[in-house]
């Protein structure tokens, strides 16, 4: 039914609640709050501690003053009192309140506590006469839009849900709700808006989360067996000489990279396309995994495209791939936006013709005008990067090329299935040997002269340096050093000895290139950055990375910066200088220091963070989500996915009558991508 038929909203409140993407009742019902006030506990005026939330039972002792402080400002005062004391109430540019209250009224307020000479008041608070049943309660406070009050949609959903909720379909199957002990939907939706208590709003929280994770996933896995059922792929055939590849690398594969090429190997000589993620931390070695594709294919007869999210990375790997190549009849092109119209045609001609076996780029890679003549396989490298919509116009450069996707960014696998639903992934969890551990020491600014002379001493050794900071030019919002004041400050005070290059994103592609084949080179020995180095930048000599203001950044993203150095044979440094005493820095601060691995540190980075910060779940495909929330539920998640396991081995497309409204909402969900797909 039509959100404007609703009681209490009418054509105009209508409008506003289309703004909020509410349209009709079942959208209002499954608004949920954005948080809460315990209005349910009170205290007397002499427990008021300044700064918090109270409620009190009092009566009005004292006729209401107004006075008008200046032009736009009117202060309206009325004393208050229980057995425990005197409190003032204190509302501004409210003067309407001066009809609501009367001598010796008892009434129930709610609001901020301030104390002001000496004398405790009530701050705006609100107010309402009655018995503790109707006022001591938890309120929910909504996400509301212009002209739309938290105390109107209060009402209009009270009316909803007493007029209404008893019209929702249970969408669990029942055998379902009776194993884990769920709350039926009606009780659930009535406890998410006005919870009887906290424990009430804990059930219902877990009920409604658990159902939207269980209806995403379930979505997921019909998706994914719908498209190995569909999607024939390349069926390569075996090549024995990829193991002769392997023998004569400069170094032996690990047990984890062995484990995850044989897993891209059975998938790659399957009948089914390939679609496989690769996560592995920094320096785990998933390069080569890629390049053994890429080998296979071309003895195949078929061409492979890579692409990277930064000119830069594209350019590194091109440079070490082409290199695994120099024995073989294997031709390796880079393609990026800088090059001249007349480079791209040449690259676009051979590659149309053939002649080019392995194409290696940024975003130019999926451009209109790149045609293959017989692409096999597309690899996408730091997928994070990039969204669902640009891996699928990658392989449709082909007839069903085989999908690969590279990230050193790990993730939880429980939440990588969310994430990356339509994937199968391997994990490289190993690190080659002989790679030494990264000494990792957070200071303050007050130590900063003496990690300056730790680098001189590192770098008059014939090592190289990095210096990261958070932004590229002065801000005003932000007390923090730009990098290009920084630069200046090294360069004539700090380093004068040395030099200095700078990096960042806002420079011409052609200027980043320069400067850091420089730097590769050893022609600069401090590099000062901001975080366009964070992601696959591989210069052996350098071995110390200090990191300005290291609080303003994610764990996850310290990681990847901490992992540009390490990479050669030297003993390698990061410096944290983090400019915040907060409790959660210092915590942060302490994470990195203690470990190494990218996994646990991507865990707690969401666990400390939130999602808003590491993963827009929207770049991924997925439908929103309303209650659940990917990072902070993942018990419920894994759960979820135990259960949609189930389901799937029971009731392989969900005919049995007690799944039919789970099979209702998933159409619904993700309409076109099910919807004449699974269900005919």
């Amino acid at each position: 039914m039509d959100i404007q038929y609703v009681k209490g909203v009418g054509p105009q409140r209508a409008k506003r609640l289309r703004k909020l993407n509410i349209h009709t009742v079942e959208d209002l019902l499954y608004y949920v709050p954005r948080d809460y006030e315990d209005r349910s506990q009170f205290k007397t005026i002499s427990q008021c501690i300044e700064g918090e939330k109270v409620g009190l039972r009092v009566n009005v002792c004292g006729y209401p003053e107004r006075r008008k402080a200046r032009k736009n400002l009117s202060i309206l005062r009325v004393q208050v009192k229980d057995a425990s004391g005197y409190a003032y109430l204190v509302w501004f540019n409210q003067d309407y309140m001066i009809n609501k209250l009367s001598l010796n009224d008892e009434i129930v307020v709610y609001g901020k506590v301030n104390i002001f000479n000496n004398q405790i008041q009530i701050m705006n608070p609100t107010i309402e006469k009655g018995d503790e049943e109707k006022v001591g309660r938890i309120i929910p406070i909504y996400a509301l839009t212009n002209r739309l009050t938290n105390n109107e949609m209060i009402r209009i959903m009270t009316n909803a849900i007493r007029d209404y909720s008893s019209n929702l379909k249970e969408r669990l199957p029942e055998y379902m709700i009776k194993d884990l002990n769920l709350m039926p939907i009606q009780e659930a939706i009535k406890n998410i808006h006005f919870p009887k208590s906290r424990s009430h709003y804990v059930k219902a929280r877990k009920r409604l989360a658990f159902e939207e994770l269980l209806i995403l996933q379930l979505g997921l896995f019909l998706i994914k067996s719908r498209q190995e059922a569909i999607n024939k792929g390349i069926q390569f055939p075996p090549v024995k000489e990829v193991y002769s590849f392997i023998e004569d690398l400069p170094f032996k594969l690990t047990k984890a990279q062995m484990k995850v090429f044989r897993e891209v190997e059975k998938d790659m000589e399957s009948h089914v396309q390939m679609n496989r993620l690769i996560q592995g931390d920094v320096g785990s070695g998933k390069t080569i995994m890629a390049v053994l594709a890429m080998f296979k294919a071309w003895k195949a007869g078929y061409q492979s495209v890579m692409m990277a999210p930064t000119e830069i990375l594209a350019q590194q790997h091109f440079n070490s791939i082409s290199k695994y190549f120099e024995d073989y009849d294997i031709r390796c092109e880079l393609l990026v936006g800088s090059f001249t119209n007349k480079k791209k045609e040449a690259i676009l001609k051979d590659l149309k013709e053939g002649k080019i076996h392995v194409l290696i780029g940024t975003h130019a890679v999926i451009q209109d005008k790149v045609e293959f003549k017989n692409l096999g396989l597309a690899i996408t490298d730091e997928q994070h990067r990039f969204g669902v919509r640009q891996r699928a116009i990658l392989s449709q450069k082909g007839e069903s090329p085989d999908i690969l996707v590279m990230t050193a960014t790990p993730i939880p696998r429980t939440l990588a299935l969310i994430l990356y639903g339509d994937l199968d992934i391997s994990i490289i969890d190993e690190l080659p040997p002989g790679r030494k551990e990264i000494e990792t020491y957070a200071v303050g600014f007050n130590l900063i002269d003496r990690v300056h002379n730790f680098v001189k001493k590192q770098l008059l050794e014939g090592r190289q340096a990095y210096i990261v900071c958070p932004l590229i030019e002065e801000s005003e919002s932000l007390d923090l050093e730009s990098a290009e004041e920084l630069y200046n400050t090294l360069k004539e005070e700090v380093y004068k000895d040395f030099k200095l290059g700078l990096l960042h994103g806002r420079m011409k592609q052609e200027e980043k290139d320069a400067v850091m084949e420089r730097f590769a080179n050893k022609e600069l020995d401090l590099l000062v950055s901001t975080t366009v180095i964070e992601v696959g930048i591989n210069v052996p000599n350098a071995n110390i990375m200090v990191i300005y203001n290291a609080e303003r950044f994610g764990l996850a993203q310290l990681h990847q910066l901490r992992g540009r150095v390490g990479r050669g044979e030297y003993q390698s440094y990061c410096i944290l200088i983090n400019g915040s005493n907060s409790k959660i820095a210092r915590e942060r601060m302490r994470i990195l220091q203690s470990s190494s691995d990218g996994f646990y540190i991507s865990e707690k980075d969401l666990e400390l963070r939130g999602p808003g910060e590491f993963f827009g779940t929207r770049q991924h495909g997925l439908p929103d989500l309303k209650i659940a929330n990917l990072f902070t539920d993942m018990e419920i998640l894994k759960l979820a996915q135990k259960k949609a396991k189930e389901i799937i081995e029971r009731d392989a497309y969900l005919l049995e009558d007690c799944h039919y409204y789970l099979r209702e909402s998933i159409i619904d969900i993700f309409k076109d991508r099910i919807k004449d797909i699974i269900f005919n």
